[in-house]
């Protein structure tokens, strides 16, 4: 009778931590893994989203005309313009800001880092809407601001040459102050005394910085990368949709707007999730290349 109930225990104390978690997993799988195969069954048929209307197997016909439609490979080439543009603001830009900074007193350094962080704190919406103001046509303040030194605007999300450009902008000033953040959490986890040791060995700031500070900060480094990389496009996505709509044309679209153009204004479901597990396939292998660089190239202090 004892035997069986010290096994009881055992095989209790090893189920116990599973169904702590197990609610967690069940959520999860509910709310993502279930849509995700929704989202690949779909896109074998041709469905226009209508409860009344019968879904219809096309095969993989979804798939070859998405490859092969033009605003598709615009907003590929556009997605790749809003990553490179992340990675300026979310880890070059940032990196530059925080090794300028740590020079300046604590208070000041963190009161300029705030002052910073504080767009990133501004809701999609709101962001969208300021700037909206800013650059209208006629009555934005910037744009009387140009008017007057002889400089005409325009309506810059209105414009092809400008509209994307302009989208990058706003992103990087609301993103750059996450990246600040990041970075100056990656670097006050940085020992001083390694500095401080190469100093009395003789070696000068810039030495000091490109080989301890840096190579210290490439986790933090590969972390916001890959953030560029992932979210970044996902990011831009409400900028897109309020300021230009991802034109005009598709001069401003990126692949998640577009998805949401084939799903929610076309309702073709099968367009949308053919691209959709395109899209994931394509990012997923991005994510997995990006994890095994960064294992590769971050330097842990141990």
């Amino acid at each position: 009778m004892q035997s069986r109930s010290s096994t009881l225990a055992r095989h209790s104390s090893r189920v116990a931590p599973y169904l702590y978690v197990l609610p967690a997993v069940l959520l999860v799988g509910y709310w993502i893994y279930r849509p995700l195969v929704q989202t690949v069954g779909y896109s074998f048929y041709d469905w226009n989203m209508l409860p009344t209307s019968p879904a219809t197997p096309v095969g993989i016909d979804n798939y070859v005309e998405v490859i092969h439609l033009p605003e598709m490979r615009e907003a590929v080439t556009n997605t790749g313009l809003y990553i490179l543009a992340g990675i300026v603001f979310l880890v070059l830009l940032p990196t530059a800001v925080v090794l300028v900074v740590r020079k300046l007193g604590r208070r000041a350094s963190s009161s300029y880092q705030a002052l910073i962080f504080l767009p990133y704190l501004m809701t999609p919406v709101a962001t969208a809407a300021l700037w909206r103001w800013l650059f209208a046509e006629q009555t934005g303040l910037v744009t009387q601001w140009a008017a007057a030194i002889g400089l005409e605007l325009g309506n810059i999300f209105r414009d092809p040459d400008t509209s994307l450009w302009a989208i990058v902008a706003i992103l990087g000033w609301q993103m750059i102050g996450f990246g600040v953040l990041m970075v100056s959490a990656g670097h006050t986890g940085i020992d001083p005394t390694y500095a401080e040791a190469a100093a009395v060995d003789g070696a000068g700031e810039r030495r000091i910085t490109w080989t301890i500070v840096v190579p210290l900060l490439s986790p933090t480094l590969a972390f916001l990368g890959l953030m560029a990389v992932l979210l970044v496009a996902q990011w831009s996505f409400p900028l897109i949709d309020l300021l230009t709509g991802g034109g005009p044309g598709a001069s401003s679209t990126n692949v998640y707007h577009l998805l949401y153009v084939f799903g929610f204004q076309n309702f073709d479901a099968g367009m949308s999730s053919a691209a959709g597990v395109l899209f994931f396939i394509a990012f997923s292998l991005i994510a997995w290349f990006f994890v095994e660089l960064s294992e590769r190239l971050s330097f842990f202090d141990d």
